[in-house]
């Protein structure tokens, strides 16, 4: 894959809960432009309802839409069919990342990819990453009170992903999501002023 189709790419990720939306809505305030994988999975399993009817069954899709609520709860407790909605999505939306980072090269300055698997799954040989950081314990906190769940779901959805200290490790850029939204805005600021 050329290289320099993600010459000025920066790989936005996180964990779940960890503040990666509040961040991209802080960078798009700022002017810049996002590419958001997770909305084009959603547009992507609408596209392919039938597709996920025959592999899954019609409980997941009414009138042409999936029940993307519905579908998770057999995606985040069985491994086999975690892999086999993966297998269908994947090179779908790295076709679409592609197709939107052709756009955003053109102008030829930073922008972001928002790829919350970034890490764990996607291979894409951008070079910059930004992991938007929570300890582990707030980020159950917060998912716990964001999708109305119990302890256990919540840590059954954060153990499907890799170790946010270990990303933390792995990442350029650190955003640190600790604290209130003033503090994030600050580090949001503070990290506008190094890629610059």
């Amino acid at each position: 894959m050329n290289n320099n189709l993600f010459k000025n790419a920066i790989a936005l990720t996180g964990g779940i809960s960890t503040g990666k939306s509040t961040v991209c809505n802080l960078l798009k305030l700022h002017g810049f432009l996002i590419i958001d994988a997770d909305k084009i999975a959603h547009k992507l399993l609408d596209i392919n309802a039938k597709k996920i009817e025959e592999m899954f069954g019609k409980q997941y899709v009414q009138d042409g839409k999936v029940l993307r609520k519905e579908l998770g709860k057999i995606i985040f407790s069985n491994e086999e069919n975690k892999l086999k909605l993966e297998a269908l999505l994947h090179p779908l939306i790295k076709e679409e990342i592609i197709k939107e980072a052709k756009i955003c090269e053109e102008q030829n300055k930073p922008y972001f990819i928002d790829i919350p698997l970034f890490f764990e799954k996607m291979h894409y040989p951008i070079s910059k990453s930004i992991v938007v950081y929570t300890p582990k314990d707030l980020q159950v906190e917060r998912l716990q009170k964001r999708d109305n769940i119990s302890k256990e779901e919540a840590l059954l959805k954060i153990s499907n992903q890799m170790d946010i200290e270990k990303k933390k490790e792995l990442s350029t850029y650190v955003i640190d999501n600790s604290y209130n939204l003033k503090h994030l805005q600050d580090e949001v600021e503070k990290l506008i002023g190094e890629i610059i």
